[in-house]
């Protein structure tokens, strides 16, 4: 990397050029009481050295607190307002559809991957699922790709070949861990061969979507990323960890979903065709949360009778007109519909019972989408330095944590 560029802009904020490897990971669902009941069960004692000679703060992410808003945030340092993303899907009003967010010409912000790669950086990202592939390597001047399509990378498409002859593992699954190891050992690999300036790790929550913390399968996910993490540390990388939303169990005492099927109350509220239901954690990977999510948007003429009836039912959080909701979450306003739908920490929200298949549900539904799943943990390998008290910290700060204030080795 060229030394003479001492730190590079991306969207209004500036990072400086890093004298060792920098790895940002983001642990999908990862709420901060995974990482603390793995390590009190003797399952992680890397992420308990992070703890005590390193730093661990806590940060609020992005609500709709659902993958593609926030590892979009993340990788560009502000929130969905400027960057545009602000679910895993919505409706394009312009071009009349609902549509999935994976596609570039959503984007309307660089990330800061491509900038440092524009800078003479080499970067690495790495993604579970290939629908962030697109949006995390856009213009992106080196290595991406995902662990679900790991053998069909090239380098014309994401700058690497033979990912799965360089990690020794086989195109894993999307629905296990194994998903998320493979992106661990791709890292560890590249990080050996390659020696990048900026890495992204970005999992799947398939784990956290089936397991609440401290149980054995939670406690085997965390040793597994605990002895990856020590491996990159002991390349001499500084790591940056923190999480695109947390996760929260969604069902009543008798582990039932707990669920409001949204199309359902408006249809009878206001009559049929009256109004359109958003369900913006729709991705193509539904089996283990049934596209059941705690955010949802309405389009609907009647925003009034419309709220009214949403704000009467149990469970219910928040219903906010769209401009006070693009305010208070920092959303483009014109990607939301006119009303903001948000359930509370035990429920989720559909369209209607028919259109939703639970039959995937193997466990009690652990879901995410709203302010419930907000707290995320931001964990580095390093002591932080001249961050200001008071801060307001964000898991989009990541970046800015791991490269403009972390120290030396403790």
């Amino acid at each position: 990397m060229n030394s003479r560029v001492e730190t590079i802009e991306a969207n209004g904020r500036h990072y400086a050029r890093p004298q060792a490897p920098v790895v940002v990971v983001c642990v999908d669902g990862c709420e901060p009481d995974y990482i603390t009941q793995a390590i009190q069960a003797g399952a992680a004692p890397f992420l308990k050295r992070m703890l005590e000679k390193g730093t661990s703060l806590i940060g609020d992410c992005v609500v709709p607190s659902f993958t593609n808003p926030n590892n979009v945030s993340i990788v560009t340092g502000v929130p969905p307002s400027v960057h545009g993303i602000c679910g895993n899907y919505f409706y394009d009003v312009a071009g009349d559809r609902e549509v999935m967010m994976n596609d570039p010409e959503f984007l309307r912000a660089p990330t800061i991957l491509a900038k440092f790669g524009d800078a003479g950086a080499k970067v690495v990202a790495i993604t579970a699922k290939d629908k962030l592939r697109t949006l995390l390597g856009h213009k992106l001047k080196g290595i991406c790709f995902s662990a679900e399509k790991s053998d069909q990378a090239t380098v014309a498409e994401c700058g690497i070949d033979n990912v799965l002859e360089l990690v020794g593992k086989p195109v894993p699954s999307v629905y296990s861990a194994e998903l998320s190891e493979f992106i661990f050992a791709a890292g560890v690999k590249l990080l050996e061969t390659q020696r990048p300036d900026l890495m992204y790790l970005s999992t799947t929550d398939y784990v956290q979507h089936k397991c609440a913390p401290g149980t054995p399968e939670a406690n085997a996910f965390y040793a597994m990323l605990n002895g990856y993490l020590e491996q990159l540390d002991a390349l001499g990388a500084v790591i940056g960890v923190t999480a695109d939303h947390g996760m929260s169990p969604k069902t009543d005492a008798a582990g039932r979903p707990r669920v409001i099927y949204l199309q359902q109350v408006l249809d009878a509220a206001l009559g049929e065709g009256q109004a359109r239901v958003i369900l913006p954690i729709t991705d193509p990977y539904v089996v283990h949360h049934g596209a059941l999510g705690s955010f949802a948007t309405v389009y609907v003429a009647d925003a009034a009778r419309a709220r009214d009836a949403l704000q009467a039912l149990p469970g219910m959080e928040l219903v906010l007109p769209r401009d006070e909701a693009a305010r208070r979450f920092e959303l483009p306003p014109e990607r939301i519909g006119d009303l903001v739908v948000v359930g509370d920490h035990l429920t989720v929200l559909g369209t209607s019972a028919a259109r939703h298949d639970l039959s995937g549900l193997t466990v009690p539904l652990r879901s995410h989408g709203g302010i419930s799943e907000q707290k995320v943990p931001l964990l580095f390998n390093r002591p932080l330095q001249g961050v200001a008290p008071g801060r307001r910290l964000r898991n989009f700060d990541v970046f800015d944590l791991a490269l403009n204030h972390a120290g030396p080795p403790a």
